[in-house]
C-alpha cells in the first residue's frame, strides 16, 4: 500500500523547463499563465544571455540559471541536468498554458506510470489545433507520430530519463549546427531504449502556428532532415528522405521539378552530419 501511494503523482511533482535568451526580467512568464500568477508554479528557467543582460528571481519556486553558452539544444539539457521535479514539462517562453493543463498532465503520467514521455495537443491562438492529432491516445508511438511532436506537448519522467542518461543531441536545434529536430532526436532515443510513449489528445498549451520549420526554405528544411535522418536511421537515411519527397509531392509542398536538387542538398546535410561525427 504504501509503495503504490508513493507512484501517485500530485500536481506539485510537475516542473516547467522553459528555454529563453537574453531576459533581464520575469515579465515574459505573465502572459503564460493568463489564469494565475506564474509564481505559484514550480519553474526552471535557462537564460542564455551575457553579462549584462541576467535574469534574477525572487520567488522560491521559480529558479534561474543564466547561461553563457549558445544553442536550444545545451539549453534544454542545462535544464535536466537541474531540474528537480518529477514530471518535467519542456517549454518555450511565448507559449499559453490552459488552466487545467497540470492535472491533465497528472492524469495522464498516474495512468501510464510505465511511460518515459507522454505528449499531448497544442491549439494556436484562435482556439484551432496546432496541426492534426490523433483523435484517441496512442500508447505506442511510432515513426511518424513521433515526426509530428514538437517540443512544448512533451512532458517526462525525470527519473527515467537520469537513468538512461538521455540527453538532447547539441548538434541540432536552434543555433546549432543543423536547426530543428532537437525533440524528435530525443524520443527516437526513447523509443530505440525500449521506452515506452504515449499521446494523449488533450490540449495543454497554445502557441503561433509559425514553427520554425514553416520559416526555412524547403532546400533548408531538405538539408537539415539530411542530417537529421543519418542520426536516427544512419545508413537507412535515402529511404526516409524519399518517403518525405513522396508525402511533400502529394501535399504539393514541392513539384517534381524541384525533387533533383532535394536530393542533393539532403546528401549534403548527411555528408555534412557525418564530419561533424
Amino acid at each position: 500500500m504504501k509503495e503504490q501511494l508513493e507512484t501517485v503523482y500530485k500536481e506539485t511533482d510537475v516542473e516547467i523547463l522553459i528555454s529563453t535568451m537574453n531576459k533581464n526580467s520575469l515579465d515574459f512568464l505573465i502572459p503564460m499563465f493568463p489564469f494565475s500568477h506564474f509564481s505559484h508554479f514550480s519553474i526552471l528557467i535557462v537564460n542564455q544571455t551575457n553579462n549584462d543582460q541576467l535574469l534574477v528571481s525572487d520567488y522560491p519556486n521559480v529558479r534561474v540559471f543564466n547561461s553563457f553558452e549558445t544553442g536550444l539544444s545545451k539549453s534544454r539539457n542545462l535544464a535536466l541536468k537541474n531540474a528537480t521535479g518529477k514530471i518535467l514539462l519542456i517549454a518555450d517562453d511565448d507559449v499559453v498554458y490552459q488552466e487545467d493543463f497540470l492535472s491533465k498532465i497528472i492524469t495522464s503520467h498516474n495512468d501510464y506510470k510505465n511511460a518515459a514521455a507522454i505528449t499531448f495537443s497544442a491549439i494556436q491562438k484562435d482556439d484551432s489545433f496546432l496541426k492534426k492529432y490523433p483523435l484517441v491516445p496512442k500508447t505506442k508511438l511510432n515513426s511518424f507520430d513521433i515526426f509530428n511532436t514538437s517540443s512544448i506537448e512533451i512532458t517526462l519522467k525525470k527519473d527515467k530519463i537520469e537513468h538512461l542518461e538521455i540527453e538532447f543531441d547539441e548538434n541540432f536545434g536552434l543555433r546549432s549546427a543543423f536547426e530543428m529536430g532537437e525533440e524528435v532526436i530525443f524520443l527516437f532515443d526513447l523509443k530505440n531504449k525500449k521506452e515506452q510513449l504515449v499521446f494523449i489528445p488533450e490540449v495543454i498549451v497554445s502557441h503561433d502556428s509559425k514553427t520554425t520549420s514553416k520559416k526555412r526554405s524547403i532546400l533548408e528544411n531538405y538539408y537539415i532532415q539530411g542530417a537529421l535522418f543519418t542520426r536516427i536511421f544512419r545508413h537507412k537515411y535515402k529511404i526516409w528522405i524519399f518517403i518525405k519527397a513522396f508525402f511533400d509531392l502529394k501535399q504539393r509542398k514541392i513539384k517534381w521539378i524541384m525533387l533533383n536538387k532535394i536530393l542533393k542538398i539532403a546528401k549534403q546535410g548527411h555528408l555534412n552530419y557525418k564530419r561533424i561525427k
